[in-house]
């Protein structure tokens, strides 16, 4: 099996260090203002139609058609009170990807004297240069837990993917692929079912440990 879908090879990412001079939000309780890089097209909801849902979130063999990114969030945040948001972000690849617009349009700043766990469930894994970005963004927020969900990796096969991938969970990225139960709870939660139950299709347990498989040796085996 491998990834087949048609994105663009510049798959920019938009998460900086903070200018010379500016906190790295580790000490302190200082916050981290994150830059404002935009604007871009994107598009942030709670809910997304449930056949957006079942098209991108698909983990097929062949993924052609699906040129977007859809990223579910979960965003808890604890210190002395505990604050939970969630919604979605879906790029229209206009300048950025899901994975940077969620550090530039929902979590834009970080308060190093609290810890963040932040949960995304991704249509695909990020491209080298967002999982590189994420990496270096983690290493200067360790207050910041990220655990990914995929549904798909992206072009796997690829040397710089593969790197890339291993340089985000080297930094502390917890890297896993939905299988039913993520599905079963993003339709819950992040899709607008209109009261329907969430209906496996027929490959999906396949298709999950095909890609856990994928995963674990690319993670693994440098």
């Amino acid at each position: 099996m491998a990834e087949k879908e048609t994105e663009e090879n510049n798959k920019a990412a938009a998460i900086e260090k903070p200018a010379e001079g500016e906190t790295d939000g580790e000490a302190d309780g200082e916050k981290l203002e994150l830059p404002e890089l935009g604007p871009f097209e994107t598009i942030i909801g709670q809910r997304m139609p449930s056949l957006f849902f079942k098209f991108q979130f698909k983990n097929v063999e062949y993924s052609s058609g699906r040129h977007k990114t859809f990223l579910c969030y979960s965003v808890e945040k604890q210190g002395t009170d505990c604050e939970r948001s969630e919604g979605y972000v879906e790029d229209e690849h206009a300048g950025t990807h899901a994975e940077n617009a969620f550090f530039t349009d929902i979590f834009t700043e970080c308060d190093g004297s609290l810890s963040y766990s932040v949960i995304w469930y991704v249509s695909s894994s990020p491209c080298a240069v967002c999982a590189a970005k994420l990496a270096e963004y983690l290493g200067k927020c360790p207050n910041v837990q990220l655990t990914i969900f995929v549904a798909r990796l992206y072009m796997w096969e690829e040397a710089e993917i593969q790197q890339g991938l291993r340089k985000l969970h080297g930094a502390g990225c917890r890297l896993r692929i939905m299988k039913a139960p993520e599905y079963n709870y993003c339709w819950n939660t992040y899709v607008d079912n209109e009261g329907e139950a969430f209906v496996p299709w027929e490959d999906l347990q396949e298709s999950s440990t095909f890609y856990e498989e994928k995963l674990n040796e690319i993670l693994h085996h440098a």
